[in-house]
């Protein structure tokens, strides 16, 4: 069975290439800066966040402006990739209708062309490290470590997302709310040692906060992430995948339906 997946998808290769291109272009079409916005942005965000709660936590975090941005470009990455996996086969129903396409290259060219967007947010969290004066560490380079993870968790959110606004329109609507509530039960501009145990505990249970302090850890505390932390996040990850694998592929014939 895997085989004849990998097969498929390599088959499909070309095309994926040219659905994340497509995402990229269309994305910055028109736009004076373009992918300049990718940088901007969470510059932008970070100044103002860093101006409003930098006065809050200042003592009890060091080198805030880091520490925001880390959690910003981790948390950023999977609101963006889960949104655009979510409306992937919709925004696609007329191509679907007219010729045979493998489902699920929609969604992951999304999270794919999200992956890109994070490469060159990187930037932005580089200049940030220059202008703090901030000594980086060797391991640095494990970053790669929860960026994979989140990617694999968002392409299985955008799995079951991209199913269930197929039946259930309101759904984009309602995601919007969802993330509003995830950004505060996620550790981006706080320090999880200001909560209360109860809602500690809470928080410890979002995937993010274990993707974002293994963001921090490898960044900016020049930790190596415990072998405990790296299995507890690829069974996350991987869970994720499998049930929005599992979801996609029981409805992904009757999608045409809906359209």
């Amino acid at each position: 069975m895997f085989k004849g997946q990998i097969a498929n998808f390599k088959k499909y290769s070309q095309l994926l290439k040219q659905l994340v291109s497509r995402d990229l272009k269309t994305r910055y079409r028109r736009s004076v800066l373009g992918f300049l916005w990718t940088i901007l942005n969470p510059l932008g965000m970070m100044i103002i966040m860093t101006i409003v709660f930098s006065t809050v936590f200042r003592q009890g975090i060091e080198n805030f402006p880091v520490y925001l941005m880390c959690g910003q470009l981790i948390f950023n990455f999977f609101s963006e990739a889960s949104t655009g996996a979510m409306g992937a086969i919709l925004d696609n129903s007329g191509l679907l209708t007219k010729v045979y396409v493998p489902k699920y290259l929609f969604p992951l060219s999304r999270i794919c062309s999200s992956a890109v967007n994070l490469l060159f947010s990187m930037v932005a969290l580089i200049i940030v490290i220059i202008a703090t004066k901030f000594k980086l560490s060797w391991t640095i380079i494990l970053m790669i470590l929860p960026i994979t993870y989140v990617c694999i968790f968002a392409f299985g959110i955008g799995l079951v997302l991209a199913t269930t606004v197929v039946y259930f329109r309101d759904m984009r609507h309602l995601y919007g709310i969802i993330i509003t509530a995830w950004v505060y039960l996620t550790p981006i501009f706080y320090p999880m040692s200001m909560l209360p145990e109860n809602v500690k505990r809470i928080v410890s249970l979002n995937p993010l906060t274990k993707y974002v302090e293994m963001f921090r850890q490898t960044i900016m505390y020049g930790q190596v992430p415990t072998l405990s932390a790296n299995l507890k996040c690829l069974v996350i990850s991987f869970t994720a995948l499998i049930i929005g694998m599992v979801v996609f592929k029981k409805n992904q014939e009757k999608f045409i339906l809906h359209f």
